[in-house]
């Protein structure tokens, strides 16, 4: 979380090197006629930096420079965040009796979600007795595959799970559109 700063009547050194509120050094004074200089401003002496000779200390709203450094933090960390989920995995389902038309939307589907960088896994419900003819199932990844040669590399081959049978599918280094 944000640094802690001795504040005012904190600030344990007898003279200080204090800096106003516009940047200027005001030169070395006694701690307690700095924090005087401060408090007829309605404003805290902040110690910024307590390892110098003498101890350089800011006059400022200490309140007001506290929220400006958890709102400068949690903003780097949701950019961290962000730039650490950009691939996700999409997942587009199809059933052993898929149409044609709705194959071909969603394999439309499926190359817009290539082309912004998502990987995508493929999912074949198969539902009843249709377990007993795994060829249905891997005809529907076959022409998905097939239709997708050049947009897509097979990341891991079909493989049964259960009664649902997949593959995941990720773009070309090549080919990603950030968009």
């Amino acid at each position: 979380m944000a640094k802690d700063y001795f504040i005012n009547e904190g600030i344990k050194s007898d003279r200080v090197l204090v800096i106003d509120e516009n940047g200027k050094q005001m030169g070395v004074l006694l701690t307690k006629d700095a924090v005087n200089h401060a408090l007829l401003r309605s404003l805290d002496l902040v110690e910024v930096s307590p390892g110098a000779q003498p101890p350089v200390c800011k006059i400022m709203d200490y309140g007001k420079h506290k929220y400006k450094l958890t709102r400068k933090e949690r903003s780097a960390k949701k950019q961290s965040r962000v730039k650490t989920s950009i691939q996700k995995t999409k997942e587009v389902k199809f059933k052993t009796r898929t149409g044609d038309n709705e194959l071909d939307w969603k394999i439309k589907q499926v190359k817009k979600f290539l082309s912004k960088g998502n990987k995508v896994k493929i999912t074949v419900l198969f539902r009843g007795r249709e377990i007993t003819h795994p060829e249905l199932g891997m005809n529907v990844l076959k022409t998905v595959r097939d239709s997708l040669l050049d947009e897509a590399i097979l990341e891991s081959p079909p493989g049964m799970s259960g009664n649902i049978l997949s593959m995941t599918l990720m773009p070309p280094s090549n080919k990603i559109n950030k968009g």
